[in-house]
């Protein structure tokens, strides 16, 4: 017998995790996006006067070389 799923695949990555849950659950604060997704959410922000500032590359807090990397990894191709 198949185990049925409590939740539905809301990111169409073909299995249901965490990130699906998360989701789902309406978690305030989770950022489903990734690093592409914050960073352009955080332009936005900025260009509607924010106040905030983008950081410096290398600055703590700032996404690495190796997070990139690993971010155009997981690149979905588009249709």
């Amino acid at each position: 017998m198949k185990a049925k799923n409590k939740f539905p695949d809301l990111n169409k990555d073909g299995k249901v995790t965490r990130a699906d849950v998360l989701k789902g659950r309406g978690v305030p604060g989770f950022k489903g996006g990734g690093l592409y997704a914050n960073i352009q959410a955080k332009r936005k922000r900025i260009a509607a006067g924010s106040g905030e500032k983008m950081r410096s590359p290398g600055s703590k807090g700032a996404p690495s070389a190796g997070n990139f990397a690993r971010a155009a990894q997981t690149v979905k191709k588009g249709k």
